[in-house]
Parts: C-alpha cells; structure tokens; sequence
C-alpha cells in the first residue's frame, strides 16, 4: 500500500462527518502499522474529539512507532479541545502524512512544531481532494464569508414550474433525496417570500436512510410580508428561521405602505412564533446579496444552499456571491414559452458573456441528470 491509499481511506472517514462538524472542517485519520491499518477515527461533530483522537485510540498502544495519515494538518492549539500535535508525540506516532494545511491562523504550525519534535511529516497527499472536501470551511475561514450553492431543478426546456406556478414533481424521487442530502450538509437554506408564499415550503433536511440535520432557515422578506400560519413558523425543529427584511419596510403585498407600528407588531408576531428578524438596508427596493453573506459571515455560517424562485436565483448569481451551482434536470418538456424560467432578469446581449461552469461533473440519477459546476 502507499500514502495515497491511506489518505483515500482517511477522506473516506472524514466525508462520515458531512453536515455535522461545522464550524470545523470533516477530517479522517488512519494509524497504519506494518502496511496495516491499525487504527481509524473521524471527526463526529462541533466539540467532539478529533479525528487524530479517535483514530490513536482505536490503535491503542499499536499506535507507537506507527505512521498516522490525516486529512488536515493536526491542530497545534488549545480549543475546546487539546492540541492534537501532543498526543501524536505522547503515542509515539513516528511518521505523520497530512492532506492539506489548516487555514485557520489559530491551529496552524501544527506540521512545524512535529518536526521540531523529531517526527517525520509529509504534507500534500491528495491535497486538492482535501480542499474540494472542506470548500465551505476553506471560503469561511479565509474570507469569513459563506460558501454559497445554488440548487435549481427544471425541464430540459429550463422550466422551473408551469405557467400556473405547479412544480410538484419535477424530478424524480432520488434526485430530492439528493435535494435533503445537501440541505443536511449546509448550514442554512436560503428562499425568498415568494417561494414560502406559493409553496408553503418546510425547508428540512430528510435524506433517506438517516436523521438529517435541519439547516438554519433563512427567508428574504423586504417589506415583512410572511404570512404567520406559514408551515415554517410551526415547525418542530432544532434549527432556527430567520427572516431578512428591510430596515425600512415601504410597502406590503398590495402595494400599500406598512407603517413601523405595524412591523413592530408583525415582528413581535414572529418572534413569539420563535422566528428571529434580522433588519438589513435594501438596494432597489431588495435585499443586498453581498450585504448579507457577510452578515451571515458574522453570525459564524460557513455554507448556504440557496433554493428559490428565479428572481431571487437571478439576483443571487448576478450580485456575485455564488460558488457552487447544482442543477437537476428532468427528462420533461413542456413545450411553452409560458412556464417559470430558472432565472429571470436581464440578460448578457452577446453569448460569449454568459457566465461559464467550471470542472463541471454530471452524474445520471434515475433518469435525471444532474450537473454541478463551480461560477
């Protein structure tokens, strides 16, 4: 076996950590001795031990003289944990391979400080591997801004709904199952009112085979216009729903002015139906994307899944702040030019101006296709 076989395996346990471990990144380790894997460990979730942990005491005293392939540089630092660079040194760890440097200032030199200690290391194995793994963790950390996926499902015609708004089902069961998987693995879920108005949507996270973990619920609502018998106010959940609204409401649904005596009460509403509100400027009379990430970024959200209508994709994908796009396509047609688009807006005049997918993978799931890129 080589280094590259061990860090696959390592990847593998860390990928085991999808959708828990945020603000931390998924991490896997393997202790092998003799050419045997003696000892795996993965990081389980936020507070819990880490992968070097896990993995060191599954090997129990194996561990001595054995090399220990993980997934990130092993932490130097005192968090909710200890540095896991001491226990490598205390079990007597000869040799440490690591995938990728950690970007966190506060437990990096953790590669260092093993080496000043007169442990072999290695660094770079199935590095781009790593960071594809931890892309949300990466963008939080470095830029201190979510990393934004826009999912979207359509007819091969690029219709989102038909002309009376119906879209119940466009694709196939598994590729919703899909759908639940990346709700789980993000921390918040992003859909603008009109979504919640038409759909009454609850924005859970149910993939099959397991109990998902519900992201946090985030709503654009300028003028405060969410109806309060809404689905997603009575949800029995652990994640919280936060709705995003102007700090100056200037019209309700009609078109009328809401007043601050009536925002005042719609938020009070809201709250007491265990909603928070959070007031941000408008631009043009909508929420500024780029504003708010890095509100979101503050409030210590590393990933968002945006599923919306078109206006709100549009707006999304056009203000800049989306990395990741995910499109379901069925193998539908309706044959009309009077159906929901996936975006609407104003377009590029000249195609050489559309925007272009990078490293761009489809995979075939049941009769759809899905494919992802990066903007």
């Amino acid at each position: 076996m080589n280094d590259t076989y061990y860090m696959k395996t390592a990847l593998a346990l860390a990928e085991k950590g999808l959708g828990m471990t945020s603000p931390n990144p998924m991490v896997g380790a393997v202790v092998v001795k003799n050419d045997e894997i003696v000892g795996r460990g993965y990081h389980h979730a936020c507070g819990h031990p880490h992968a070097e942990v896990e993995a060191i005491r599954d090997a129990g005293s194996a561990a001595r003289g054995a090399d220990i392939y993980v997934t990130l540089e092993p932490c130097n630092h005192h968090g909710k944990t200890p540095p896991c660079t001491e226990l490598i040194i205390s079990a007597g760890i000869k040799r440490v391979v690591y995938a990728m440097d950690d970007p966190n200032p506060k437990a990096s030199g953790g590669g260092e400080y093993l080496e000043k200690n007169g442990i072999q290391t290695l660094s770079g194995v199935l590095k781009k591997e790593a960071q594809k793994l931890n892309e949300a963790f990466l963008k939080s950390i470095v830029k201190n801004l979510p990393f934004v996926t826009i999912k979207i499902a359509a007819t091969l015609d690029g219709r989102t709904a038909t002309k009376t708004g119906h879209s119940k089902w466009i694709t196939n069961p598994a590729s919703r199952g899909c759908v639940h998987l990346l709700r789980h693995a993000n921390d918040a879920i992003l859909t603008g009112i009109g979504t919640i108005i038409a759909d009454d949507p609850s924005m859970t996270a149910r993939p099959a085979g397991f109990a998902g973990k519900d992201p946090k619920r985030i709503i654009l609502d300028s003028n405060l216009s969410i109806p309060v018998d809404s689905k997603i106010l009575k949800l029995d959940s652990d994640a919280e729903t936060v709705i995003i609204t102007g700090s100056r409401p200037d019209c309700d649904e009609t078109g009328g002015e809401t007043t601050d005596a009536e925002a005042s009460r719609k938020k009070m509403v809201l709250k007491e139906k265990g909603a928070r509100v959070i007031e941000t400027e408008l631009k043009q009379g909508r929420i500024n994307f780029k504003g708010l990430m890095e509100i979101l970024g503050r409030e210590g959200i590393s990933s968002v899944l945006i599923e919306a209508g078109s206006k709100v994709s549009y707006s999304a994908v056009k203000s800049g702040v989306v990395d990741k796009a995910v499109f379901f396509y069925a193998p539908k047609v309706l044959a009309a030019d009077d159906g929901y688009p996936m975006f609407r807006g104003s377009g590029p005049e000249a195609m050489d101006l559309a925007l272009d997918l990078k490293d761009v993978k489809t995979k075939m799931i049941d009769g759809d296709i899905m494919v992802e890129g990066y903007l």
